[in-house]
């Protein structure tokens, strides 16, 4: 039967900031060693399973990131946008409405792109078991050794044995529980962590939906009705989407199904939810740290610290994490930082840009990179890659002078178009209509100085643009 990896990439990974934004969640981070993000790792790891073609599914405004991450491992992908996350039940749904298209009815194999997972062969077997089980009506979740009496991962406590290797019915899904009930549940030996992990066939889990969930299930039949495509995309329609309910899959179906199974997961995972779940994660110094980027740590004991550009100097701190970035600085104790989800929420109320974006941000042509600004000016290092290009555009508030760094600038200004190389600069005064691209095979780098009495990204006016914006 055919199996289709499900990777849902919709996540905040608020537990991580200041590296993970609204804009540039978690799971488009390289985080630890690793030299691939988390949602690159996680395609890796559907493909040695199954052999399909991945959906990935995610936000809107992350639909290039999503896209360019799937491109630099040279692997081919079906990316479906929701208009906004409605959490994982129904996400499911739209890949099961949409695996169910022209009289199919695979297997899901349901995968969240965060995690960390370090056993392919393990998870290869899991699913193998999981599969027999979901051919026969059961939806299955796989389940990983509780080792510790941990705060911040759901539980599912087994029930009789199936046949199949470390296979059960599923007594009961518990939520993230405090500290004492977390160490009665290690205690009893009869809980698994939740990975998040599902294997499912999609009409089971429509009829499910239907018995247990039909408003979830109706919102995201009428959100299918249509979809349109956008170069490699697929969107849903807005308003029907926007009605379904917010619910996990655990709370819609999972805690109330009959057929609910679950698989034993040997090997070491994470849900990488929060800086001291990377700390354990990381390869470590002799005192228990974990060091990235320019650290002089001095007599410091179990602590993350982590800088992206200036350096961290630390001596005789234990059990603390500092992480840089550059417009911020955490600090916190490693006991407190499940509370990092409450602090970006103030920062949210506060409208701070810092819980919305990094000063570098990506676009489906390329980045920019805030480096300055002031009243009436702003300053940015602008990156276009070979073969891309800006749309054509115009500012009502803003002027603008381009400063050519390296590689060579294919400028639209009006009715004009002119190549500028290295050090040569052009200017384009507001109202004038006007496009930047590379028509270079390398990078190009330049410093865009903004000026004029209104500089945020909202005063863009698009008259054609390839990336369909």
């Amino acid at each position: 039967m055919q199996i289709v990896p499900v990777i849902m990439a919709g996540g905040s990974g608020t537990r991580l900031w200041p590296l993970s934004r609204t804009q540039y969640p978690k799971q488009f981070l390289k985080l630890g060693q690793s030299d691939m993000t988390l949602l690159q790792e996680t395609l890796l790891r559907a493909r040695d399973v199954c052999h399909e073609q991945p959906l990935i599914i995610c936000n809107e405004e992350h639909r290039f990131v999503a896209a360019e991450q799937v491109r630099q491992l040279g692997l081919e992908s079906i990316i479906m946008l929701e208009p906004e996350g409605r959490n994982t039940a129904p996400t499911i749904a739209l890949a099961a409405l949409r695996a169910t298209q022209n009289g199919h009815d695979p297997i899901l194999l349901v995968l969240p792109a965060d995690h960390s997972l370090a056993n392919h062969g393990a998870l290869r077997d899991a699913v193998s078991h999981a599969v027999t089980l979901a051919r026969q009506g059961m939806l299955v979740a796989l389940g990983i050794e509780a080792r510790s009496p941990e705060t911040g991962y759901g539980y599912i406590k087994k029930g009789q044995c199936l046949s199949g290797h470390n296979s059960f019915k599923v007594t009961r899904f518990i939520e993230k529980p405090n500290a004492s009930t977390a160490s009665k549940l290690i205690e009893s030996g009869q809980n698994l962590w939740n990975s998040g992990i599902f294997v499912l066939q999609a009409s089971t889990y429509l009829n499910e939906l239907q018995k247990y969930a039909p408003e979830v299930l109706q919102a995201c039949t009428e959100s299918m009705v249509k979809t349109d495509t956008d170069l490699e995309f697929e969107r849903v329609q807005q308003t029907p989407f926007l009605n379904c309910p917010a619910i996990s899959i655990d709370h819609a179906i999972m805690e109330k199904t009959e057929n609910a199974a679950v698989v034993e997961l040997a090997c070491d995972w994470s849900d990488l939810g929060t800086w001291t779940a990377l700390l354990e994660n990381s390869q470590q110094d002799e005192g228990g740290n974990a060091l990235f980027g320019d650290i002089l740590a001095m007599d410091c004991t179990n602590s993350y610290l982590c800088s992206t550009g200036r350096l961290i100097a630390a001596s005789g701190v234990d059990g603390i994490i500092i992480v840089e970035t550059k417009d911020a600085v955490l600090v916190t104790r490693r006991e407190h930082d499940q509370n990092i989800k409450q602090l970006v929420d103030k920062l949210k109320q506060n409208n701070r840009k810092e819980e919305r974006e990094h000063t570098k941000t990506f676009r489906p042509w390329g980045h920019f990179e805030n480096i300055d600004s002031g009243t009436r000016y702003k300053v940015k290092r602008i990156t276009v890659k070979p073969g891309c290009s800006l749309s054509l555009q115009l500012h009502h508030h803003r002027a603008e002078h381009w400063v050519v760094v390296s590689g060579t600038a294919k400028v639209t200004i009006d009715e004009s178009t002119f190549l500028l190389s290295e050090n040569q600069s052009t200017f384009i005064p507001v109202g004038k209509k006007h496009r930047l691209e590379n028509p270079g095979k390398v990078d190009l780098e330049l410093i865009e100085v903004q000026s004029g009495s209104y500089l945020e990204e909202d005063d863009i006016i698009r008259f054609n643009d390839i990336y369909g914006r």
